[in-house]
């Protein structure tokens, strides 16, 4: 999917909740050490503080990142958000590794939840990836994830 074709009716809404997926760039490895893990996993909570929004359930895989989110200001935009997280925790890497280039594919997919959908259901459909990648024989065993729901 083109970059436009995934902007196509995408729609920022105060207390709008989003689970979203971005891969990083031509899906390298770039997440499979703890350091480089932990260098994300860092910019979760800043991104949160800076852009009013709250990041529910994250998981950090390899080469890609699922995460449950809602905006809670009303001037606060989906992908203001998403490009922040993205954009921070690439330079903080890069600075981090002492290299220079792209970390993430320059798009990212969201679906906007709706009240009906289960934020639990959702919540461990998004931290069991790990196992269905075999990552782990339980969550409990790979560190790179969060969820208020479990």
């Amino acid at each position: 999917m083109s970059w436009s074709d995934l902007r196509k009716g995408r729609f920022s809404q105060c207390g709008g909740e989003y689970f979203i997926t971005f891969t990083t760039f031509k899906r390298k490895l770039l997440f499979d050490d703890f350091d480089s893990a932990r260098v994300f996993c860092q910019q979760i909570a800043l991104n949160e503080r800076v852009c009013n929004c709250r990041w529910f359930t994250w998981v950090l895989m390899p080469d890609h990142f699922h995460g449950l989110l809602r905006l809670e200001g009303s001037d606060t935009d989906l992908s203001s958000v998403v490009g922040k997280l993205k954009g921070n925790s690439a330079y903080a890497l890069n600075r981090y590794k002492g290299k220079s280039g792209k970390v993430w594919q320059s798009s990212f997919y969201d679906v906007a939840l709706r009240h009906e959908d289960n934020r639990k259901e959702i919540a461990r459909y998004i931290v069991a990836n790990p196992l269905r990648k075999m990552l782990a024989s339980s969550v409990k065993n790979y560190p790179y994830w969060n969820s208020d729901f479990l």
